[in-house]
């Protein structure tokens, strides 16, 4: 369901969805936070430690249905933290900004030292996830703090931010693998650059929201830098990712089921981008959730790559 409209104007702010009917009020604005009522990210952070898992394990059923679940409950968390720290130090901007000014903080619901306790309670709970790690996994996953850090102040810096974002959200791709193999391989790593380019993708549509009050703040990213050819730089970052994941399979000697789910990859991405609306909010925030899809069928392909015909 599309966020909806309260007075003020257009929201991201989903007030339909479930945690925002049922939760008691006081606790509806930290979920407001950790951005409850828009699981996509927690999708778009979670499906890349499912990727390592695949690679690392294949269809071991039963051991892969653990680690999963383990390592969805630290994207959770730590989707939960990230987004409450972008809010902290966007606060400001937000409040400038048509679709975030109704978030928690701009619009008084929470206080900065309370959204500082929720963020510091959703790292405890990321935190204990690392304890079930191997050290090698462990460290890795640490390594992510510093991409999580900087992120938000990116966009005041660099035409890049959604670059920066790809760096974090997709780093559970080498936290997944290294948890099983100890190690990091070249698939891994393949991966791993294959879905930043992914997410250059979905986040260049998703930050197509905001380019008129973003260019009115001075706020950078590459839906502005490249808006006068869209199309063509979003082909771009979506023919990278899949040729990285089509390494990927290479390097880890899948089958050709991995192709053919890779070549249905490539065909959402061209119907993403063909009849892409970079004007029309509705159709970017569409667009942007359907990469839910793009995830779930990466972690297909790596399963059935390990199937010979």
């Amino acid at each position: 369901m599309a966020p909806t409209a309260p007075a003020g104007g257009y929201t991201d702010i989903n007030r339909a969805h479930w945690t925002l009917r049922y939760l008691p009020g006081w606790a509806r604005p930290y979920a407001k936070l950790a951005r409850w009522d828009r699981p996509i990210g927690i999708w778009l952070l979670m499906l890349p430690c499912w990727w390592g898992l695949a690679l690392a394990i294949g269809p071991n059923w039963g051991r892969l249905a653990g680690w999963m679940a383990l390592l969805a409950l630290g994207a959770l968390a730590m989707r939960g933290a990230g987004c409450t720290w972008n809010d902290i130090v966007d606060r400001k901007v937000d409040a400038q900004v048509e679709r975030t000014r109704t978030r928690p903080l701009p619009s008084g619901e929470v206080k900065l030292h309370q959204a500082l306790i929720w963020m510091a309670t959703q790292c405890v709970v990321g935190a204990l996830i690392l304890f079930k790690l191997n050290k090698f996994a462990g460290g890795v996953a640490l390594a992510s703090l510093l991409l999580v850090a900087i992120y938000p102040a990116m966009k005041r810096f660099t035409w890049w931010p959604q670059f920066i974002l790809g760096l974090a959200f997709n780093w559970g791709a080498l936290v997944g693998y290294a948890a099983i193999t100890e190690t990091l391989a070249r698939s891994a790593i393949a991966l791993y650059a294959g879905g930043v380019a992914w997410t250059l993708v979905y986040d260049t549509i998703y930050a197509m929201q905001d380019q008129r009050d973003d260019a009115v703040i001075g706020v950078r990213s590459t839906a502005r830098r490249f808006a006068e050819r869209p199309r063509a730089w979003l082909s771009l970052f979506a023919g990278i990712a899949v040729l990285l994941w089509g390494v990927t399979g290479w390097h880890a000697g899948m089958s050709v089921l991995y192709f053919a789910v890779l070549a249905v990859v490539a065909g959402h991405f061209l119907w993403q981008i063909a009849l892409l609306k970079p004007s029309d909010p509705a159709d970017c925030l569409m667009r942007f959730k359907s990469n839910a899809q793009v995830g779930v069928l990466l972690t297909i392909a790596l399963l059935a790559g390990r199937f010979a015909l």
